[in-house]
């Protein structure tokens, strides 16, 4: 099976971002495009295994084909939208593949696996205890409540930049409202994506529906891995 590739470089965390494009939450990450894409293989066999749990599998890892379509290195830039060293914004990817809109069949497939994506998650919550909420290692950004907002926020900032989200200001603060909340509008908001031709510029950056969706579900799995590594 042939899978489209876009590499994006230099992100938040200094590495690089395997995407397939087609594949919404298939990714692989690595110190640099060459690592990215050597562990992409392991990821499509997960990605393919994590959908076949659930229903026959739309993705077929037994020989994998790997094309790099696009290469996308992330930059800062200042209030101003000059490219500086350390600025207040990091530009990330637009694939061109980005710009496509979504088809009914794509929609459906990207709410049922943000469905698996957010149950997935919730069974993860399900099992903290009080202590378990505030536990922060040294050296992460958050405790497990601050990881459980920031996908909250994270997926409400998604629909936002298609101009489709509540007010900020009725974003709530507990971690698990934000979270039930946020997810069920992006889960709303999906069929309206069908056919949707739109691309938005905010913040020096493009959106459409088809990046919405890469991101938000590359985002709720990533960060579900990470909150179970911490508690590991």
């Amino acid at each position: 099976m042939l899978f489209k590739i876009g590499i994006e470089n230099n992100n938040e965390d200094d590495r690089s971002i395997a995407w397939a494009l087609e594949h919404p939450g298939c990714y692989a990450y690595g110190v640099d495009e060459a690592q990215a894409l050597a562990n992409l293989p392991a990821a499509i066999r997960d990605y393919a295994a994590w959908i076949g749990g659930r229903e026959p599998s739309w993705v077929d890892a037994s020989a994998v084909e790997i094309r790099v379509e696009e290469t996308f290195t992330d930059f800062d830039i200042d209030g101003d939208y000059n490219r500086v060293e350390d600025g207040s914004y990091t530009v990330e990817p637009f694939f061109l593949y980005d710009w496509k809109p979504l088809a009914a069949p794509e929609i459906e497939r990207a709410r049922k696996m943000l469905a698996w994506a957010f149950d997935d998650l919730v069974k993860v919550l399900e099992t903290l205890t009080t202590e378990k909420w505030t536990y922060q290692p040294e050296g992460e950004r958050w405790d497990i409540a601050g990881i459980v907002k920031h996908i909250g926020g994270a997926e409400w900032w998604y629909v936002d930049r298609l101009g489709l989200a509540f007010p900020r200001a009725e974003v709530p603060k507990d971690p698990l409202d934000r979270l039930g909340k946020v997810h069920a509008l992006l889960y709303r908001v999906l069929p309206t994506f069908e056919g949707l031709d739109k691309v938005v510029g905010a913040e020096g950056e493009f959106w459409s529906p088809r990046k919405v969706v890469r991101r938000a579900l590359w985002h709720i799995r990533d960060h579900t891995g990470h909150i179970q590594k911490v508690l590991a």
